[in-house]
């Protein structure tokens, strides 16, 4: 997720669309608080909405935790996992050596 500026957005509104068309989420900020939230126009917005795409989206980039992200899709755990399986989005994210530690520890 990208941060921009009002600033930012007169003059490089064609990166903040650029952005958007990558599938990336942007907050623009004003004085250092966020103002609003760029959500790309995919096929998640139109077939989940925004609060669960925004959540879909800020889950992916690792923004949000399975917990909050599902708060915030205004989900049950549950059914936000979902959402997820069928969005392709993985909901284990291991540490890149801890498939080794368990490997050597079951091998142990």
């Amino acid at each position: 997720m990208h941060t921009f500026t009002i600033r930012d957005l007169r003059d490089r509104t064609a990166d903040i669309v650029r952005e958007a068309e990558a599938g990336h989420l942007s907050v623009v900020t004003k004085h250092g608080q966020p103002v609003f939230v760029a959500v790309p126009f995919d096929e998640a917005l139109l077939r989940e909405g925004v609060l669960v795409a925004l959540a879909l989206h800020l889950y992916r980039e690792e923004q949000l935790s399975l917990s909050r992200a599902a708060k915030l899709a205004q989900l049950g755990l549950h059914e936000f996992m979902e959402r997820l399986a069928k969005a392709g989005i993985a909901i284990a994210r291991p540490e890149p050596d801890e498939l080794e530690q368990e490997l050597r520890a079951i091998n142990a």
